[in-house]
């Protein structure tokens, strides 16, 4: 279950990402709302999955999934640039994450 738990911080973690561009600096009500929403929802969901993994685990993971997951988002909605050099630092990020499990 901690996974899953995991999981969903997560994806609330790349929804908190991508609603603080479209929040516009919080001048923007509903995706603002929904900024401040997937914060606690990830945050909530971290501390349930950290029950049973190891803070040394789980906190990469989240930010690793976070990181990866708005860098491809921002690809796909905003129309940003993914680089050669983009992609070679998302695998090492993923590389990173699987010499700490």
């Amino acid at each position: 279950m901690a996974w899953l738990f995991l999981l969903l911080a997560a994806a609330f973690e790349v929804t908190f990402a991508m609603g603080m561009k479209y929040a516009e600096g919080f001048t923007r009500l509903w995706p603002s709302l929904l900024t401040l929403g997937a914060a606690l929802a990830g945050v909530y969901f971290l501390t349930l999955a950290m029950r049973e993994l190891p803070v040394s685990v789980a906190y990469p993971i989240w930010t690793a999934i976070g990181s990866l997951g708005t860098v491809f988002l921002g690809c796909l909605l905003l129309g940003e640039s993914l680089t050669p050099l983009k992609l070679l630092s998302a695998g090492l990020i993923v590389a990173g994450v699987i010499g700490l499990k």
